[in-house]
């Protein structure tokens, strides 16, 4: 029987491109190299990237609601759900409702949960010092100032679009549209 080989680094563009590579697209192989570093020391913990993100917003927010905590990380409502879900039968959060809102459900961690920050932070913290390993704290400073101003920018232009009838379409809108080429 065969066995699997490894997952392979995912590449990123090669360096003799990168001058002449888009910004966007430098950013996503950062991204990508990010997250691709902390998954491999959060495996480790039995955690994935998905509900590292949702542990993350609740060690700052716990108590958010199921809807704000989807807004918080950027997924839709069912992902998060599906999230909760697997994180409460691993015993790390406990989903309820407030006395007077039968409506909205709340998430908040549990004692085991809330010790997992001790663990799981320290490896974020480490791939982070790595990936500016050698570099200047000014150009350090100065990559944080320009990402934040890109992202501001780019939320702003998309707030701008919404204001004219344009908005990022779902997924399965999208995957509707590819369908009736």
């Amino acid at each position: 029987m065969a066995t699997k080989k490894p997952d392979a680094p995912v590449p990123i563009t090669p360096a003799d491109e990168a001058d002449e590579e888009r910004l966007a697209h430098l950013v996503k192989d950062a991204a990508r190299a990010y997250i691709r570093a902390l998954q491999l020391r959060l495996a480790e913990h039995s955690v994935s990237y998905g509900h590292w993100t949702i542990l993350r917003i609740l060690w700052r927010h716990d108590g958010v609601s199921q809807r704000e905590l989807s807004e918080r990380a950027g997924v839709t409502e069912p992902t998060t759900f599906a999230a909760v879900k697997a994180l409460e039968a691993l015993g790390y959060v406990e989903r309820t409702h407030l006395p007077g809102n039968r409506k909205k459900v709340h998430v908040f961690l549990s004692k085991t949960g809330r010790g997992l920050r001790r663990k799981l932070e320290p490896l974020a913290t480490e791939v982070n010092e790595l990936s500016v390993a050698g570099l200047s704290e000014e150009d350090v400073l100065t990559t944080r100032r320009v990402l934040i101003t890109i992202a501001k920018r780019l939320v702003a232009d998309e707030a701008a679009s919404a204001e004219h009838g344009r908005r990022v379409p779902s997924t399965q809108e999208v995957g509707r549209l590819l369908s009736d080429l």
